[in-house]
């Protein structure tokens, strides 16, 4: 699987005091991701389908340890056979371009 511009970036800490991404900032980086949906310009959501409850499993573990790894951290549901991720940037509440990283990087699991 060829890696996206987006997935081969680092998720920038945010620190706060930045506005989140406007719509017009927003709609670039979300035609670089597949299945994602963008809820009211506010954060981004994708579910995952697996023929097994351990492969939803083994699949939420990969997630916390990326999380871990780019230090942007995840909400992330496990319900029986799927995994729902819901990314934004809690600290502006909003999104920022670290969002659409975390999730291209997600997507390469």
């Amino acid at each position: 699987m060829l890696m996206s511009e987006l997935a081969q970036k680092k998720c920038v800490p945010c620190m706060g005091g930045v506005p989140p991404l406007s719509p017009e900032r927003i709609k670039p980086l979300l035609a670089q991701l597949k299945g994602w949906a963008l809820i009211e310009d506010h954060h981004l959501e994708k579910e995952y389908v697996f023929p097994a409850f351990r492969d939803a499993l083994a699949f939420t573990v990969k997630i916390g340890a990326l999380a871990e790894a780019e230090g942007h951290h995840p909400v992330i549901l496990l319900d029986f056979k799927k995994v729902i991720l819901t990314l934004w940037t809690h600290k502006i509440n909003g999104l920022t371009e670290s969002d659409f990283v975390f999730a291209a990087k997600v997507d390469q699991l």
